[in-house]
């Protein structure tokens, strides 16, 4: 075998090579385009929170103390600060339940929902310690308690609390932002008397959100318990349900926190903890996000193309056709609209039903090209045929979740065997001398 001969093989297989990482480019465009289209994504999530009421974390009931504090400045003269005492409830029950809807922007889709909250509970002990404090610097007759609310615009009837045998109404905002910054209080009025017993309390919130609903667990002992009837809900948060019940029809979550999971006691001074970490509720998440299993599927580009160019290179010497390298580029770019397809279609209809799709109208394409360049039915079959068990396989890694790394190594190595397997039956000396 003469060296030129060999040379042209070398030269022919560096060439493939170079046209599939060259072919990664595009391919690297496409996912900027999936990008840009979850931006857009973004957007229209924003747009219609904006008009309905963004997400949502429940924070409270918290009674604040306001006390005063004496002090001299540079000059000696007597100054005071109001400061604050913050009590959370020793007792805290949450019951709702949530009714989503999607809302559509163009083609964007977008979960939004309306909530019922019933929060009921119990203060044990608001007596302050007058170590701590003098006795005479508390303005019991001053307090009031808060309840953080992320998205104001979300509450749709006026809140009613029941504080022992007294109702009064919630007022607009906060009075201090030292645990919460927006949210609604409501003026308590107590007195040095009776900051030492069991007080119960409970009101109804009506909320509108998009997409997540949280709450925070201030209680000494907090329990929530929600339910709705959307199917695919995901728990987030510092803490999982406890007991949940997921199905088609809906479902329902039970939370159980104590104040020994949580990094922040019952009662302090002022702004000294931040009680959002502990936040936890639910993501009502989107059945189908395309976007993601797009993205997921062109990682596998190189893949794609690199595994067909070996088909074509390997049909190329054994049936001694001659494939011009342009040809193997318009294969390439044939891949590479795959994923424009998948994209586009995907926005409109099931993502499984827009793979098929946009695999038929490739592999279609690409198996009719091959007839035309290779002039045999049974070559094109075949490449037809193997590209069906690619994407077949790509599509089962894509649907997979915990085991898609496991099936996608072992399906990697099956096919490097075979191609090891039929590469090592070429001889290659004796294809470069005809």
């Amino acid at each position: 075998m003469s060296e030129q001969a060999k040379n042209s093989i070398a030269i022919k297989g560096l060439i493939v090579c170079g046209l599939t990482i060259l072919l990664l480019i595009p391919t690297f465009l496409i996912n900027n385009l999936v990008t840009e289209r979850q931006q857009r994504q973004g957007e229209a999530f924003k747009e219609i929170s904006s008009k309905w009421a963004e997400t949502q974390t429940i924070t409270g009931p918290i009674v604040s103390i306001p006390y005063l504090e004496y002090f001299k400045d540079s000059v000696g003269n007597i100054k005071k600060l109001r400061k604050y005492v913050h009590v959370l409830p020793e007792q805290l029950a949450i019951n709702g339940d949530i009714k989503p809807e999607s809302r559509s922007r163009g083609i964007y889709e977008v979960v939004v929902y309306a909530s019922q909250l019933n929060i009921s509970g119990s203060f044990t002990n608001l007596l302050v310690d007058s170590a701590t404090i003098p006795k005479e610097n508390l303005l019991y007759d001053q307090a009031f308690i808060s309840v953080g609310i992320t998205d104001l615009r979300g509450i749709k009837e006026n809140v009613q609390l029941k504080w022992g045998n007294t109702n009064s109404s919630f007022n607009s905002g906060v009075e201090c932002n030292d645990v919460v910054s927006t949210g609604i209080n409501a003026p308590l009025q107590l007195s040095g008397n009776d900051t030492a017993t069991v007080t119960n309390f409970s009101f109804t919130l009506n909320l509108n959100g998009s997409q997540y609903i949280y709450f925070t667990p201030v209680g000494k002992e907090t329990t929530v318990k929600v339910s709705s009837n959307w199917s695919t809900p995901s728990f987030d948060g510092a803490f999982l349900p406890d007991k949940r019940e997921v199905s088609e029809k809906g479902f329902s979550a039970f939370w159980k926190v104590l104040h020994l999971n949580r990094n922040y006691p019952q009662s302090w001074l002022n702004s000294d903890y931040d009680v959002s970490e502990s936040a936890f509720g639910i993501n009502l998440i989107i059945p189908v996000d395309s976007y993601t299993k797009t993205d997921r599927s062109i990682k596998y580009a190189i893949l794609f193309i690199g595994l067909t160019f070996l088909i074509f290179f390997f049909l190329e010497l054994l049936n001694n056709k001659a494939i011009h390298p342009l040809q193997y580029i318009l294969v390439g770019f044939a891949l590479c609209i795959f994923y424009i397809l998948l994209l586009s279609i995907s926005e409109h209809i099931n993502y499984n039903i827009a793979y098929l799709i946009a695999a038929v109208m490739t592999i279609g394409l690409i198996a009719w090209y091959a007839h035309s360049i290779l002039g045999d039915k049974k070559l094109a079959n075949l490449v037809a045929g193997n590209l069906v068990i690619l994407y077949g396989f790509i599509f089962t890694i894509i649907q997979l979740q915990d085991y898609a790394l496991l099936m996608g190594s072992i399906g990697l190595f099956i096919i490097l065997a075979f191609v090891m397997h039929f590469s090592r039956k070429i001889n290659w000396g004796g294809l470069a001398s005809k």
